[in-house]
C-alpha cells in the first residue's frame, strides 16, 4: 500500500526524531523472513531499547539527511530493516545475534559516530560488551588494588602475631565463665 504525501512526512518526522536520540544505526536485509521471525526480532529489539523499523529507502535517506547517519545512505539499497539505538552497541547486537540464529537476516552495514560501517564493522561493534558489563569490569579493576592491599596487610598482621591476632585469644581468655543455670534468667 502506498503512502500519501502527509503520511510520508509523518514517517520521516518520526524516524528523524528517533535518529536525533540515537548513537548507532544498523541495517539488515530481511528478505525471506517469516512474520513470526520478524515479530521475534521486534520483541528482542523492544526489550533492548532498539527502535526497529522497515522503511522505504528514500524515506530513510530523507530522515537521516543532515545527521551523522547520512554516511550510511549508500548502503540503503534493497529490502532493509533499520535499527536505531541510544546505546552504542544495542542495535548492532540485536541484529547480529538474530542473524546468527537465522541465515535469512543478513547484516548489511550501518553507521556509528559519523562513520559508515560495513557488515563486519557492525559485527565487531556487536562484540563489545554491554554498558553494564563494562561498568562491572571497571569496578572490579578499581577494587582489585584495594582488596589486594587489605589481604597483604592481613597476612602481615597474622604472620607477626599482630594486634588482630593477639587480641582475639586474650579477649576470650579474660571472659568469665558462668554455668548455664546461672546465665539463664529465672521465670
Amino acid at each position: 500500500m502506498s503512502l500519501n504525501r502527509n503520511e510520508k512526512a509523518a514517517v520521516v518526522t518520526d524516524v528523524a526524531a528517533q535518529v536525533a536520540r540515537s548513537q548507532t544505526l544498523a541495517l539488515a536485509e530481511y528478505r525471506g523472513l517469516t512474520v513470526e521471525h520478524l515479530n521475534n526480532l521486534r520483541r528482542q529489539a523492544r526489550d533492548k531499547g532498539v527502535y526497529l523499523h522497515v522503511l522505504k529507502n528514500t524515506l530513510a535517506r530523507r530522515a537521516v539527511a543532515g545527521t551523522p547517519f547520512e554516511v550510511a545512505s549508500e548502503s540503503m539499497v534493497g529490502p532493509l530493516i533499520y535499527g536505531f539505538s541510544e546505546d552504542a552497541v544495542a542495535a548492532a547486537k540485536v541484529l547480529s545475534d538474530f542473524a546468527k540464529g537465522n541465515d535469512k537476516l543478513v547484516v548489511k552495514g550501518g553507521a556509528y559516530a559519523g562513520r559508515a560501517l560495513s557488515a563486519d564493522g557492525i559485527k565487531s561493534l556487536a562484540a563489545i560488551p554491554s554498558k553494564e558489563v563494562l561498568l562491572a569490569q571497571l569496578l572490579g579493576l578499581m577494587q582489585s588494588p584495594v582488596s589486594r592491599m587489605a589481604r597483604v596487610l592481613a597476612a602481615i598482621s597474622e604472620k607477626r602475631g599482630g594486634p588482630l591476632a593477639a587480641e582475639a585469644p586474650a579477649a576470650e581468655s579474660q571472659a568469665p565463665e558462668t554455668p548455664a543455670a546461672e546465665a539463664a534468667p529465672a521465670a
